[in-house]
């Protein structure tokens, strides 16, 4: 089996799964409890959080756990949008960003906020001068993703938190979703005042993320309650998804480095290989993140690939798994001015530093057998 979908979801590493298993086998009290089981659960928690933070380069009262990243970007955006409507109702981001992001600010736009979508050039990047065009005195929030889950594009995070230094009344959030182990530091410049993170795209589990916020940035609770959180997210805390979380993100961040090397090293063996033939098309800029390819043979749609490799026991994705299952052109490759003839047949691959070279050339010879047996069809 080879596994080229570490975009959609990464294996847990064995030592987080040994983590996640005997907190809760050890420490399964409630945190928020006032007895012994409570108080060793909480500051097992405590523990998880002073990890991250220094692992971030941030303050332990900046950490905030969420279930993942869809609930940490509808948070940072939601929870800006209610703390401060009444200095302004804009809001700005790219055309390229996650469902998450861009399902949040159409529920928004319903009720009564404005939405600017920054537009892209042909490798998916935004202008730093078409934003500071569209920044006005009433813009609350600007939010863009580190790294593009469906091309790999990478945004200039920097470039653009030396432009909001000059607006510091907005808030900056980035979905670093996809970046953990591939940039570094993660908060790439000190005016990044939200950051998401989700466990499971770093080898940690499922259900649990990371929202960094900024001190001094204020947004509203979206889950009120218990008071959990520092009363930010009431609800009772997975100790064991947080404490498996902090080791996974430990371990790549240690591993980051050799990792983005064996990645780059397999994606350009595949890029080499692809780029023989006339009818592929690479939409992954040359200078992106090293673990996503994104390609499409002309005529063959993107799910009839997967499902062609997946035959072969080779697991890759149409461009993203929060919509794959669900027809229509892929948005960012429309954005980047991708034809729908070719965008429909796109597919991704998306690597982790555990793939390998074999791997790779293991994909070129099924690709070159299921392009021979394409043609004949077409």
């Amino acid at each position: 089996m080879i596994y080229f979908d570490n975009s959609a979801t990464t294996k847990m590493y064995p030592q987080a799964l040994d983590t996640y298993r005997k907190v809760n086998e050890q420490f399964f009290g409630n945190p928020s409890s006032l007895h012994r089981l409570g108080n060793e659960a909480d500051a097992l928690l405590q523990q998880s959080r002073k990890q991250i933070a220094h692992l971030l380069g941030a303050q332990p009262d900046e950490i905030f756990f969420t279930s993942g990243g869809t609930e940490s970007d509808n948070w940072a955006i939601k929870g800006t949008a209610m703390e401060k409507f009444a200095a302004g109702k804009h809001m700005i981001a790219s055309s390229v960003e996650h469902p998450a992001v861009t399902k949040s600010l159409e529920q928004l736009e319903k009720l009564g906020f404005e939405i600017s979508y920054l537009p892209v050039d042909a490798n998916g990047i935004v202008s730093i001068d078409e934003l500071e065009k569209v920044i006005r005195k009433d813009t609350i929030l600007l939010s863009i993703m580190a790294i593009n889950n469906e091309v790999g594009s990478i945004q200039p995070i920097e470039a653009i938190g030396e432009l909001l230094e000059n607006y510091p009344w907005v808030h900056f959030h980035v979905d670093a979703v996809q970046a953990v182990g591939e940039c570094e530091p993660l908060i790439r410049h000190p005016r990044v005042d939200l950051l998401s993170l989700s466990a499971h795209k770093f080898h940690g589990p499922k259900g649990v993320g990371i929202l960094y916020k900024k001190h001094g940035k204020r947004i509203a609770p979206l889950l009120t309650g218990g008071g959990q959180e520092s009363g930010m997210r009431s609800t009772t805390e997975n100790v064991g998804g947080v404490a498996a979380m902090a080791k996974a993100l430990r371990m790549t961040l240690e591993s980051s480095e050799s990792s983005r090397k064996q990645e780059r090293l397999v994606r350009s063996k595949l890029v080499a290989a692809l780029s023989e033939y006339e009818d592929v098309r690479i939409f992954s800029p040359e200078d992106g993140a090293g673990h996503i390819l994104c390609f499409a043979m002309k005529g063959v749609r993107g799910e009839v690939m997967v499902h062609a490799f997946e035959s072969q026991d080779i697991f890759i994705s149409t461009t993203s798994a929060c919509s794959s299952r669900k027809k229509g052109t892929p948005y960012t490759l429309g954005s980047m001015g991708v034809p729908v003839s070719w965008s429909q047949c796109a597919v991704r691959i998306s690597l982790s530093g555990e793939n390998t070279e074999s791997e790779a050339e293991a994909f070129i010879e099924h690709f070159r057998t299921l392009h021979g047996q394409f043609q004949k069809i077409q």
